[in-house]
């Protein structure tokens, strides 16, 4: 403010010198008068000069570049720094609230769960990627789109026409089947003037999960129940009767063969219970392999020549390929002899007396391990394959209560396999047999025994 009093006064002064001096030039009349209009016009040529700078810093602030301000002294000199000063911390401001936009929507684009933003109007600004997905909408060609003209499901228009915003709702979303169900979870909630954010969530596993869990239980209650009858029955009739002798032993019989019953669902229960709450094996256990055979073998006949009772006896054979004959399996032996064991008793269970049950190993050219039993039983039928290593799912149930299964063999064996890293493979054709196959990598086998420690 200084510089600026001191130049307009500097140029006054001058234009007064120079009028008083042509004062003098033209005779020394008038002088005051010249001397008065000098200092005049050197006022306005300043305040000329002055408000052309003005104008220069103004057209910079409208039309100029950042970078490329106007070199002036003085007042606007002052105001060309304050204003690029203020201008480059603007900048500054947007750039970082820009980047923080973009980390905001990169965070919602990477969220499991579905997000769309809704005008007042329930046209889409916004949807990320997942939302898309599971809605079926196209990010680019859909914006702007009314909601409710792309999602013809009621359930949804109803929801979206609700006035109570709060309340959720779960629909059939995109790719929805009956053999493949897909569950959205839906909630909306209103920001803003109007404006209302759509949350999705894939519920198909937790809704799966859910129902699996009542089927479990009451599988277990029916399960339980039917023994516990039998036997309050039999103790009813033993406690209010006078029985012959041969007539309560064959009951005290068929009471402890349905507590065997139950014994035996419990100790599954828990087996299933130890085997997924427990972390994988590792690889330091040894189990040879012609070991695991041989006491699997034995447990055949055995149990082949109990069901037999003097009928003709099951034929039943093990072999091994030469190649492995000092093969060791990596693996938790307990574990994986009761996977074979649990196979090749449910072959000796469903194979007739007169039927053959072949048990051999081999290895396959990707270097997994294949252990495979195959029966010439009553097979089973295509539609029920995808589901028999479900808990208590049985093809039929009289007569695996018969041969004495609990239904929870094949879901153990399944667990056993994918704790070694393997898997059970089930092939079988209806009248003439089936063939499971429990497949051991590369990793979790090799040719000698590990030197002990």
């Amino acid at each position: 403010m200084l510089w600026r009093t001191f130049s307009w006064l500097v140029v006054l002064l001058v234009g007064a010198a120079s009028g008083a001096f042509w004062g003098f030039y033209q005779g020394g009349k008038s002088v005051w008068i010249w001397l008065l209009v000098g200092a005049l016009l050197g006022s306005a040529l300043w305040w000329l000069i002055d408000a052309l700078r003005g104008l220069r810093v103004v057209a910079w602030l409208r039309f100029g570049d950042l970078n490329e301000a106007p070199q002036i002294l003085g007042l606007w000199g002052e105001v060309v720094d304050r204003a690029r000063s203020l201008l480059r911390q603007r900048a500054r401001d947007i750039a970082s609230s820009d980047q923080r936009l973009k980390d905001f929507l990169s965070a919602i684009q990477a969220s499991p769960n579905g997000v769309v933003l809704l005008d007042a109007q329930s046209q889409i600004e916004w949807c990320n990627q997942t939302a898309a997905q599971q809605l079926g909408i196209d990010v680019e060609r859909d914006q702007m789109q009314r909601i409710g003209n792309l999602m013809r499901d009621p359930v949804f228009t109803a929801y979206m026409s609700a006035n109570d915003p709060d309340e959720s709702v779960v629909i059939e979303g995109r790719g929805h089947r009956m053999d493949r169900p897909v569950r959205l979870f839906l909630q909306r909630h209103r920001y803003g003037e109007g404006k209302q954010m759509l949350i999705t969530r894939d519920v198909t596993l937790v809704e799966q999960a859910e129902a699996m869990r009542r089927d479990f239980v009451a599988n277990v209650s029916h399960e339980i129940r039917t023994p516990l009858t039998v036997l309050s029955g039999f103790v009813e009739t033993l406690q209010t009767l006078s029985l012959p002798p041969d007539d309560q032993q064959r009951y005290l019989a068929l009471m402890a063969t349905q507590a065997h019953r139950m014994q035996s669902l419990v100790e599954d229960l828990l087996t299933l219970s130890r085997l997924e709450g427990s972390p994988n094996p590792g690889v330091h256990s040894q189990l040879p392999l012609a070991k695991l055979m041989q006491a699997c073998e034995q447990e055949a006949q055995g149990l082949s020549a109990t069901m037999a009772q003097g009928a003709a006896i099951q034929t039943i054979e093990f072999t091994v390929d030469s190649s492995l004959s000092e093969a060791v399996l990596l693996c938790e032996p307990r574990e994986l002899q009761s996977a074979l064991s649990n196979l090749v008793s449910n072959a000796v269970r469903y194979t007739p007396a007169d039927g053959t049950i072949q048990v051999n190993a081999c290895v396959k050219p990707d270097g997994s391990l294949q252990l495979s039993v195959k029966d010439s039983g009553a097979g089973i039928a295509a539609e029920h394959l995808p589901r028999l290593t479900e808990r208590f799912y049985r093809v039929d149930r009289s007569r695996s209560r018969e041969s004495g299964g609990t239904g929870l063999g094949l879901a153990i064996v399944k667990h056993v396999m994918q704790r070694h890293g393997g898997s059970l493979v089930v092939a079988s054709v209806l009248g003439q047999g089936s063939t499971f196959t429990l497949v051991l990598p590369s990793t979790r086998w090799r040719l000698n025994p590990l030197p002990q420690r």
